[in-house]
This record gives C-alpha cells, sequence and structure tokens, in this order.
C-alpha cells in the first residue's frame, strides 16, 4: 500500500467525526505564517492550534510571488492582521547554490526546463530572513498596519529567535 493510500484511509476514519467543522476560513488569532515546508517545523512547536492561524509553505520559507499572494488574500479577505516569517537551521536551501540545484535537477531528469526561474538558495540564514522581511515590509499592498516579524527556529532545541 503506498503512503497516498495510507493517508486515504487514514481520511476516511478521520471524516466518519469531522470534529474540525465548526472551523472557519478566518484563523482564530488572526495570524499568517510564512514557513518552510520543513518537517520539523509545525504549529504544535508554535503553541498553535488548528485554526489558529494561516500557515503558507514553500522551500525555504521565501517571499515569492504566490506566498504574497496567499498572504495579501489572507490580509485582505480573511482578516489577519500579523505576518511572521519563520526559516529554520538546517535548512536544505543552505546547502546548495542556485547553479548546483539547477546542475543536479537535469543531470537526474536528464532535460533543462524554463520553470522555476530560481530556487532562492542562500547561505546566511539571519540574512534570508531580513530580506524577506524587507520584500513584505516595502511592498504597497501591504499596511504598516500589518505586524511583520521575522524568526530563525532552531531544530536542534526547538526554540524561535526573532530577527531584526
Amino acid at each position: 500500500m503506498s503512503v497516498i493510500d495510507e493517508v486515504l484511509e487514514a481520511n476516511e476514519i478521520y471524516s466518519r467525526t469531522h470534529e474540525l467543522r465548526n472551523l472557519t476560513a478566518r484563523p482564530a488569532r488572526k495570524l499568517a505564517i510564512l514557513t518552510c515546508m520543513d518537517t520539523r517545523l509545525s504549529i504544535r512547536t508554535l503553541g498553535l492550534a488548528t485554526g489558529d492561524a494561516h500557515i503558507i509553505r514553500n522551500a525555504g520559507g521565501i517571499v515569492t510571488d504566490d506566498s504574497l499572494r496567499s498572504l495579501l488574500v489572507s490580509h485582505y479577505l480573511l482578516e489577519t492582521q500579523e505576518f511572521m516569517i519563520i526559516n529554520h537551521t538546517d535548512c536544505g536551501l543552505m546547502h546548495a547554490s542556485e547553479e548546483d540545484l539547477r546542475t543536479r535537477i537535469q543531470n537526474r531528469s536528464g532535460t533543462a526546463a524554463v520553470s522555476p526561474a530560481f530556487f532562492f538558495a542562500f547561505q546566511n540564514i539571519e540574512e534570508n530572513v531580513r530580506h524577506q522581511l524587507q520584500k513584505l515590509r516595502t511592498h504597497p499592498w501591504v499596511p504598516k498596519s500589518v505586524s511583520v516579524r521575522g524568526f530563525v527556529y532552531d531544530v536542534s532545541n526547538g526554540r524561535l529567535r526573532e530577527i531584526k
């Protein structure tokens, strides 16, 4: 049985009670989090419950056009008032350059591709968080009234450290 088949089986069992049916699309805590897709990051590590926040994930916790789109929808349509960016130690994107990633994928797939244009690899995690904060804080559609803060999650001890 594949993992997807196992997930479908688990979903069938869950659907019998569906305890989350009363949640709305609006996060109870009016918080939107942009973070990495890394499996070591979870709402549990942040003391949040399902329904408390919008969680937007991508490789590296990068402010891309698509994650920006999601954050804007979160604020303007679903009333979030705070944006949190979370990167983490030991991120895979810190261990390769743009060129290395593209070459590795092209060699394994046997072909070149136009998209994605960038993988947004980085070497310095604090600098990366500051760069993502700058993209949000200077965007004309992100109101100054929205709190935008950035953090590094340490995968070895579970702590968040704020980056200014």
